[in-house]
């Protein structure tokens, strides 16, 4: 069982605010009579949002909560605590079943919050809330959905143009993520010795730290079709052992096989990670290798410190 739509968790929480009374109930008590509703796994309870910052379930919980609440249904006598409202207790009465949007849209102060907009004279709902309606998704989730979505996007059409680029550019492309990412010094440093040595199966060597107080070997393959398999990962490890190298890094376009991945993680005296093109433009993304910033769009919510008044 998923997490469900913050739509079908109103019902439940408003009946959870009914039985506390007289008392109030806190929100972890109406995620609590989500979770018994709908008979969520630990790992439904765990999910996470697909920025994997926000809690799937906490986050819906408090879109639901925060409708009821402008429907006038639910009130907050104290920060942090609810209680139910005789227009609550009305509507469990009259709803029985479920409690969504539809039935909200009833009260004037949730309309005016969905807000709808006049096209060529006739009413129709905003376009994002009336997605928001249809589907249950939280306003937040549907943005870090989307950006996630984005995000893919940029990062297919990154390894296609890095699969297109010449030996010599993937070889800077490679030495200016790994400077990026804290290794190697500085980028000047870092393109003395990278793709200088050619010391079988070795493309370079770079600075583990700014100090230089280790090296990591590096083996980059700009391969489109062919696969990276056991054969080439081994050579890499022998070619380590050779220069009494423990640390090692194969960077590819492509992808390995399933044996390359089991070899490399076999290895006893190095360590060698393997990156995939797939990884590789997620690492270029991350690290704004090739990439630009678009735009940015910031997300804010109320800080309940600031209102606390010497609490």
């Amino acid at each position: 069982m998923a997490v469900p739509d913050f739509q079908s968790m109103m019902l439940p929480v408003l009946r959870r605010a009914a039985a506390a009374e007289p008392d109030t109930v806190a929100s972890s008590d109406l995620c609590e009579a989500i979770i018994q509703k709908f008979k969520l796994s630990e790992a439904d309870i765990a999910e996470m949002m697909p920025s994997g910052k926000n809690n799937m379930l906490i986050n819906r919980a408090a879109w639901a909560t925060f409708h009821l609440r402008k429907a006038l249904a639910l009130a907050t006598p104290e920060r942090g605590r609810y209680s139910i409202t005789e227009r609550g207790k009305k509507l469990l009465v009259q709803h029985k079943n479920r409690i969504d949007l539809a039935v909200l849209r009833q009260f004037e102060k949730v309309r005016d919050f969905l807000k709808t907009k006049k096209a060529e004279g006739v009413t129709v709902p905003s376009k994002i809330e009336a997605e928001v309606e249809d589907s249950g998704t939280a306003p937040l989730e549907r943005l870090e959905s989307a950006h996630q979505l984005l995000r893919s996007a940029v990062s297919t059409d990154l390894l296609q143009l890095v699969r297109k680029c010449t030996p010599g550019f993937f070889e800077r492309l490679v030495v200016e993520l790994l400077v990026k990412m804290g290794y190697g010094g500085s980028l000047r440093d870092a393109a003395q010795v990278v793709g200088k040595s050619g010391d079988g199966g070795i493309d370079g060597i770079i600075k583990e730290d700014k100090l230089g107080l280790a090296a990591i070997y590096i083996q980059a393959k700009r391969w489109n079709d062919k696969t990276v398999g056991r054969p080439d990962v081994q050579q890499f490890a022998g070619a380590l052992a050779g220069n009494k190298a423990t640390k090692g890094i194969f960077i590819t376009t492509s992808s390995f096989t399933k044996e390359a991945v089991e070899f490399a993680k076999s290895v006893s005296n190095s360590k060698i990670v393997l990156i995939d093109g797939d990884e590789l433009a997620e690492l270029m993304i991350d690290h704004n290798v090739g990439v630009s910033v678009a735009q940015v769009y910031e997300v804010k919510r109320i800080d309940s410190d600031y209102f606390a008044e010497g609490e």
